[in-house]
């Protein structure tokens, strides 16, 4: 599966799109979340010369979401340009409370071509930013940084960087709500292990946590069973475990682990669990009020001639 659909909503806002230069009349710039975006390939117009125009027509001290599209050449360039732009800009959007990077579909770029950078500054940057996110995997960097506003992290990939997972697990954020992160494969540059999401799972760091999503693993069982008798769990509403080769192994940690009858819901679909345990799962929290979702989607296993079984994440390439 590939992405298809560009972000329709950021910080409830629903996502709108900067028009050409030749367009006509503007929402109020405050009730949408505006999307600037330029060309991957043969741009008329690169985006900083998009976004150059949008704060030109747009009363940016009333702007609350950005989204960053597509910026040119993104398979092979890093958004320097982009990054240095809101740098610059960043006195002029003083009501700014969300900021998404990367929001490219399969058309423009496959999320595992999507170069990225050291995206901290931007959160140096806007100190009163309560939604963060970014798409893309590839040079991405997040060393540990300290933020008192963000309550949303979500870092989209087909493979995560290990110094990624480590630097969101050292980082100080004391206001997280809503942490989304997409781990991947190895192919594709996801070449964290389990033990390096020990920092998150301890909650030491986030004592405001309540929906925790780890997602689109190769190693889903190995995640499911740290996350099984990890401490923050007591304190969740959400956890997603979705997208990703979770099997019998990773369910039956779970089934075993720290109870989860508290949740108001659990999330596994795109699963490789079988159906005698589908139903315990459901048996032992759908009583209880909590939330199942085990769709199985489009999971299905590929067997060679050899008897070689292979099972993929939701989302890679």
């Amino acid at each position: 599966m590939t992405i298809g659909d560009h972000l329709s909503e950021l910080y409830r806002l629903p996502a709108h799109t900067f028009p050409g230069p030749d367009a006509g009349g503007l929402p109020e710039a405050d009730a949408v979340a505006w999307r600037i975006t330029s060309d991957v390939y043969d741009a008329d117009e690169d985006w900083t010369a998009a976004f150059a125009r949008f704060c030109a027509a747009v009363d940016t001290t009333r702007v609350r979401a950005l989204i960053v599209g597509a910026w040119q050449e993104a398979y092979d360039t890093e958004p320097t340009a982009v990054l240095e732009a809101l740098l610059a800009a960043r006195d002029r959007f003083p009501a700014l409370r969300a900021l998404f990077v990367g929001d490219m579909v399969s058309e423009e770029c496959e999320i595992s071509w999507i170069n990225q950078t050291d995206v901290t500054p931007l959160l140096d940057a806007f100190p009163e930013l309560a939604e963060f996110g970014v798409r893309g995997g590839s040079e991405l960097r997040f060393p540990p940084v300290k933020h008192t506003g963000l309550r949303k992290l979500v870092i989209q990939t087909g493979g995560l960087p290990a110094g990624v997972v480590r630097g969101v697990g050292a980082s100080e954020l004391p206001a997280l709500e809503h942490l989304d992160l997409w781990l991947g494969t190895a192919e594709y540059g996801g070449d964290s292990e389990a033990a390096d999401l020990d920092p998150i799972l301890s909650g030491d760091r986030l004592p405001r946590l309540r929906h925790l999503a780890l997602r689109n693993s190769e190693m889903q069982d190995a995640v499911a069973a740290a996350v099984a008798v990890a401490p923050v769990v007591a304190r969740l509403e959400v956890l997603d475990l979705s997208m990703g080769v979770l099997t019998d192994e990773g369910a039956t940690a779970l089934l075993a682990g720290r109870p989860l009858t508290h949740l108001r819901k659990l999330d596994l679909h795109h699963h490789y669990i079988s159906e005698p345990l589908q139903e315990r799962i459901r048996q032992a929290l759908t009583p209880e009020g909590v939330e199942v979702d085990l769709d199985r989607q489009d999971a299905e296993d590929d067997e060679d001639d050899d008897g070689t079984v292979w099972r993929f994440v939701a989302v890679g390439e």
